[in-house]
């Protein structure tokens, strides 16, 4: 529902100071110092006071004075009665101050009153007290009645472009602390962001590598449970430990490519693929640097494929193949079938399910399946 501009006070971002640039506060204050001058020169030149006539007259100034910043602070608040009845005051204060012969001080009363009224006041109010007020000084003042007409009229106008303004002004405010709370909502979820990212990628590494000891561990329970001699045992203890040094090597990895220091995804590939008897890597397309969460999520779900390889289908060839296209970076990982390992079992079974939700955080995909041929891993990642 839209408020009725007759009722609607001015925000107190456009009543306020803020936005308001130096040199325009310094004009302001340099209007209240003159308009203040103008009360006091009044009360002292138009009539030559002495004594306690004197004192009363600096009483009036700055009972003015406390009444105008009164009024000022109660639009500030939106009260509508407290500031009709101050600026009733100053427009009283006038009316004493017209008939005891202060003509001056009146007729600034009177101005101030009418233009205070439309920058600051609801215009259903503003109107009526502007309109007392501009009659007032137009009444009382002593100019060619065209002159004192255009100066009521241009004091109206100037009140309510200054009211425009300050709500120029207030709007622009206003605009400015949405900027900033969004600014501070979108820092705070692109942290938000990054901790998920490191804890994702801290996840994904630590299960690829828990995984893969409890392979051998698993496996060399087996051995010592079956009676197997020393030296197979003692090759799966070392293999597991090999794989927590590859673990804390692959967590210093992550981390390096968190801060943006990743190697190169062909050399990464080429790497992990020598470590398995019987694969070979083949790299298509025009070769470019990755987005990085692009290129760690092909590296995880390279070593995720080949770690099943190990579990599922011992001794089989593995053929790694990435493909730059123009839109989108593909791995595909095929195995051609092989014996079932000691334990293939291990695990949860959860590791391609984790790299699914992962490519599709990204707006890729990820097939896994098996046919004639064996097992193949696919993954489709834009970039």
């Amino acid at each position: 529902m839209t408020e009725n501009v007759w009722t609607r006070w001015p925000s107190r971002e456009a009543l306020r100071r803020a936005g308001i640039a130096p040199a325009r506060r310094a004009l302001a204050w340099f209007v209240r110092l003159l308009v203040l001058a103008l009360l006091l020169w009044g009360a002292f030149h138009e009539r030559h006071v002495h004594g306690w006539a004197a004192m009363a007259a600096v009483a009036g100034v700055i009972v003015t004075v406390v009444v105008s910043w009164g009024f000022f602070r109660t639009t500030y608040a939106h009260r509508l009665v407290p500031s009709l009845a101050l600026v009733s005051l100053l427009l009283a204060i006038a009316i004493v101050a017209q008939a005891e012969g202060f003509r001056g001080p009146a007729l600034v009363i009177w101005c101030g009153c009418g233009i205070s009224a439309l920058e600051r006041l609801p215009l259903g109010a503003a109107v009526p007290v502007a309109s007392v007020g501009l009659a007032s000084y137009a009444a009382y003042n002593n100019d060619v009645w065209l002159t004192t007409a255009a100066t009521a009229v241009g004091m109206a106008l100037a009140g309510y472009v200054l009211r425009l303004d300050a709500e120029a002004r207030g709007s622009a405010q206003r605009l400015l602390a949405q900027e900033r709370a969004a600014r501070a909502a979108e820092a705070e979820s692109a942290a938000l962001a990054e901790r998920a990212r490191i804890a994702r990628e801290i996840h994904d590494v630590l299960a690829h590598s828990l995984s893969a000891q409890m392979v051998h561990l698993e496996a060399a329970r087996l051995l010592i449970e079956r009676g197997a001699d020393r030296e197979q045992i003692l090759e799966r203890v070392v293999a597991a430990r090999g794989m927590a040094r590859d673990g804390l090597a692959e967590t210093r990895q992550a981390l390096s490519a968190l801060r943006g220091e990743l190697t190169p995804l062909e050399d990464f590939l080429t790497e992990i693929v020598g470590s398995v008897d019987g694969a070979d890597v083949t790299v298509t397309g025009e070769r470019r640097a990755l987005p990085a969460e692009a290129s760690q999520t092909v590296r995880r779900v390279a070593q995720e494929a080949l770690t099943n390889v190990r579990k599922h289908a011992y001794g089989a060839k593995v053929q790694v193949r990435l493909d730059y296209s123009e839109h989108e970076v593909t791995l595909n990982v095929r195995d051609s079938g092989g014996r079932p390992g000691e334990l293939t079992g291990a695990g949860g079974g959860y590791g391609l399910l984790g790299m699914r939700e992962r490519a599709e955080l990204l707006g890729g995909s990820l097939e896994a399946g098996r046919d004639d041929e064996g097992f193949e891993v696919r993954l489709r990642v834009p970039v």
